[in-house]
């Protein structure tokens, strides 16, 4: 069962932060909960499906690290890491989803780790000259988004698999809830 040793550290959303604060905290808040739901299992556990879905545990972990690095590193001007640079998503859309099988839990963890590490990285790098309104680097609009846009975008991609993620783990082992537990409820 995961643990709060399990998910990175208290998020303190500002209560009257600047925008940017207020949207990178939405946003690590948001990472936290889904670290929460999804981690600290067995891969076979990992690997369970609910109902007629295909979708796991392992698939959204690796769909969200992907995400994480084209919305971060490609968008916001830096190379696309392995090991997306090589898949051809042209051939195959969902290779993120089907190839998690392959990985263990432990291997799943460290990619999406690595992912929000190197997203951290960028948005800090990036804000040093630009701010919420600075447009990124994109290529698939006829006009690049806004940082804001982007961390937007990224909260309601963790938001809405997350909710997946709970259905799942609620299968699973009966974990619930909105927030991590109180440490002594662990």
């Amino acid at each position: 069962m995961t643990t709060t040793a399990d998910v990175p550290g208290p998020v303190e959303l500002p209560v009257a932060g600047s925008e940017i604060d207020t949207l990178l905290g939405a946003l690590d808040r948001n990472r936290r909960t889904f670290a929460w739901k999804v981690f600290g299992l067995p891969a076979e556990a990992m690997r369970r499906t609910l109902g007629p879905s295909t979708m796991t545990l392992a698939g959204l972990a690796k769909h969200v690290a992907l995400v994480e690095d084209y919305y971060f590193s490609l968008g916001l001007g830096e190379v696309m890491p392995q090991p997306w640079r090589d898949v051809d998503f042209d051939a195959d859309p969902d290779w993120e989803w089907h190839s998690a099988a392959d990985d263990s839990a432990e291997e799943l963890q460290a990619l999406w780790e690595a992912a929000v590490g190197r997203s951290r990285a960028a948005t800090v790098a990036f804000l040093v000259e630009g701010s919420a309104d600075s447009p990124v680097r994109w290529t698939e609009w006829n006009e690049p988004p806004n940082l804001r846009r982007m961390l937007v975008d990224m909260v309601e991609e963790y938001a809405r698999h997350t909710g997946h993620a709970d259905l799942i783990r609620e299968s699973i082992d009966g974990l619930v809830g909105e927030g991590l537990p109180d440490e002594d409820e662990s």
